[in-house]
């Protein structure tokens, strides 16, 4: 039986929050996680300090929405926003942990309307739904109108939220929603450049390195020069059509794709021949274009590799087409 038909029974009082739900701004953050996302949050911080209104964020999968979320949670920690959003909690909750019913104490209960009365019960908090269209889009019963059933909370001004969503959800299903439209302001999240992203993956690295106890193994110049090649490699036309794969989420893949094999092989730092390796596995990358960053890799880093002893080997498309490595 499906996730979201499950029947569950509990004898006991149950929070939807508890079970589901993460609060961000407890979160432990090693570094910003919403890097050249100021603008963004600055937008989100002013549409949640006017009465009535929510904040929508709006933009492909994988362009960073969660991550400026957490930035405005990692603000809320260091004190760094409007007094009047001192001291709220921002809890994510995803949206399929709200569709279904459970069994509690002999009694059906919507997981919707069970969140939504725990909500009524908080203050200074702002809720996070992931995904938020698929509330409002249409289940097999029916529509749900979340705008209308979070409404008391959100006219008290205790309960702020946030919702995310991709481009083409946005436009199937919650343009037509005009109740949620009211009260969800739309801001728009874009694709970062090329040059912004290597910033964002460049002041993300201690982060990295600490969750993988790995390190990158150069100075800063070099490193740069590593991280500007998985960019490249990375940019629009090179991407596999259908994945739905944007910057920065698609350089992130092949960043962490090299620790990977650092990792694989026992040490605990990336090398030349690392980065290299994972620009060659990716199967986000058309092999034609893997080859050719790949030639572009190898007369870029010639003089390193000579001087480290590293070896670069030539690889052919049918290489790249016959391989068998996913990162």
């Amino acid at each position: 039986m499906e996730e979201n038909k499950e029947i569950m029974n509990f004898e006991v009082k149950f929070s939807v929050i508890e079970k589901y739900g993460e609060d961000l701004t407890k979160k432990q953050y090693i570094t910003n996680p919403a890097i050249a996302r100021e603008q963004e949050i600055k937008r989100l911080i002013m549409v949640l300090l006017t009465p009535e209104k929510s904040g929508l964020l709006v933009g492909k999968a994988g362009i960073g929405k969660t991550a400026i979320v957490e930035g405005l949670a990692y603000l809320i920690q260091r004190n760094e926003i409007p007094d009047a959003l001192k001291n709220y909690h921002i809890i994510k909750i995803n949206s399929t942990s709200l569709v279904g019913k459970i069994m509690i104490n002999g009694r059906e209960e919507m997981l919707i309307q069970l969140f939504v009365n725990e909500l009524k019960q908080l203050e200074k908090t702002i809720v996070f739904i992931d995904e938020i269209h698929t509330l409002i889009g249409g289940k097999n019963d029916g529509p749900m109108d979340l705008a209308n059933i979070l409404k008391p909370g959100l006219d008290r001004g205790d309960i702020k939220a946030i919702g995310a969503t991709t481009t083409e959800e946005y436009d199937t299903y919650i343009i037509r929603d005009r109740a949620f439209l009211r009260r969800f302001e739309r801001i728009e999240v874009l694709e970062p450049s090329e040059e912004v992203t290597v910033k964002i993956l460049m002041e993300s690295l201690p982060k990295i390195e600490k969750q993988t106890n790995c390190k990158f193994k150069y100075n800063e110049f070099i490193n740069k020069m590593l991280i500007e090649s998985i960019v490249s490699a990375t940019s629009e036309f090179k991407r596999v059509y259908g994945l739905s794969a944007m910057y920065p989420d698609i350089a992130f893949s092949v960043l962490t794709a090299s620790f990977s094999q650092a990792l694989f092989s026992n040490r605990n730092e990336v090398d030349i021949l690392d980065v290299y390796n994972a620009i060659k596995t990716s199967k986000r990358i058309y092999p034609d274009s893997i080859v050719k960053e790949l030639d572009a890799f190898r007369i870029k880093f010639a003089k390193y590799t000579e001087e480290f002893g590293i070896i670069l080997p030539v690889v052919t498309i049918d290489e790249i087409k016959g391989q068998d490595d996913y990162y």
